[in-house]
């Protein structure tokens, strides 16, 4: 398995550690309602090296970004960053991903670790028809997550830099302890946070740092499953679960981050077409009424009848309840329905998405 330069301080801090899109990760520290919590009331600290950096570069890089996502590019501005997606012809996901932009001949994508091999495979094939060059900066690269509501004050403390004319999904170049790093507003957990990238060997100095400089707000070291339970309670899409490359975006309520009116990209034709004769499935959100946590793969049934699959589910920290996501057909109306977990069927209702909000 690989490891992230932050490994041996996990072990140091008791973490269970798991394999992760063949990575050794953190999966959780003391408990995972600990930790996720700590996230909604005060900070947390994940490390999310595993992601990977696929960088681009040359006179036409806004034409190629444009023909490989989804989103505008065009309305990017230098230093700001743009959540996409990745399409395939026949209108499945790719990826998901966070393009940064440094000028108009430079952006970094941001890609998730289990795809990150794929991806960049995926855009270099492309690369031929555009003056750019595609590299592969994953293992270049350190990346630590800093979330919560006073994440800005220990990172501020932290870096010794005020971060106040960082806007959300704005980033900057902040030189600390002779290190070039990234500081993106950005987050998946639905709080007020910031994203570090910066050279590999950086990151266990930023790590220790920003725990020495959280202690007084309880910061917490945050593993995996809290980062998963704090992205379903927002409804957040996960690759592998929400998105896949067999499932239409559009389906996934990510239309948002679609222009099928703009430019032309990858997978645009198929996309406007499925929109035009409509979608045969919707992602919703849904509690449990009864006892039972949901699980990927579960079954959704209404009066006996199978709907549909549980995409993601968990007993939210935050509002102590269990709550899901998965698909049903698009022509289902009523709001009840049942959660088949083993040989019992739990009542459900379906509710609007995010489940948590401030």
């Amino acid at each position: 398995m690989k490891k992230t330069a932050l490994n041996s301080i996990h072990k140091e801090l008791g973490a269970k550690m798991v394999e992760f899109a063949g990575w050794e990760m953190p999966v959780q520290y003391g408990g995972v309602r600990q930790e996720h919590l700590a996230v909604r009331k005060s900070a947390g600290l994940f490390d999310v090296s595993h992601m990977g950096e696929i960088e681009v570069r040359g006179k036409d890089a806004i034409k190629f970004c444009q023909w490989i996502t989804t989103n505008d590019v065009k309305k990017v501005a230098v230093f700001q960053a743009q959540y996409t997606l990745l399409c395939n012809n026949e209108a499945g996901v790719v990826d998901d991903v966070i393009i940064y932009k440094f000028s108009d001949e430079h952006f970094l994508f941001c890609v998730n670790a289990s795809n990150s091999d794929k991806d960049y495979a995926w855009i270099k094939k492309e690369e031929n028809k555009f003056e750019v060059e595609v590299l592969d900066k994953s293992p270049e690269y350190s990346q630590i997550a800093i979330q919560g509501p006073d994440s800005k004050s220990i990172l501020s403390v932290a870096i010794g830099k005020g971060l106040d004319n960082i806007k959300k999904f704005r980033f900057k170049i902040i030189n600390w302890n002779g290190y070039d790093m990234i500081v993106a507003r950005t987050g998946y957990t639905g709080e007020e946070g910031f994203e570090i990238f910066l050279p590999w060997e950086g990151a266990p100095s930023l790590w220790m740092k920003l725990m020495e400089s959280g202690k007084e707000y309880g910061i917490k070291p945050c593993g995996l499953a809290a980062r998963d339970t704090l992205r379903i309670e927002m409804g957040y899409s996960l690759y592998g679960h929400e998105i896949d490359e067999d499932i239409n975006p559009l389906e996934a309520g990510l239309e948002r981050y679609i222009k099928l009116d703009g430019d032309d990209f990858i997978g645009k034709v198929e996309l406007k077409k499925s929109l035009d004769n409509g979608l045969s499935n919707r992602l919703v959100g849904f509690e449990l009424l009864e006892r039972g946590i949901p699980r990927q793969g579960y079954k959704i049934f209404k009066n006996g009848a199978s709907l549909g699959n549980v995409t993601s589910g968990t007993l939210s920290p935050s509002l102590e309840k269990s709550i899901g996501l998965g698909y049903l057909s698009s022509k289902e109306n009523d709001d009840r329905i049942q959660i088949q977990i083993r040989d019992t069927f739990r009542d459900a209702k379906i509710v609007k998405i995010p489940f948590y909000s401030k």
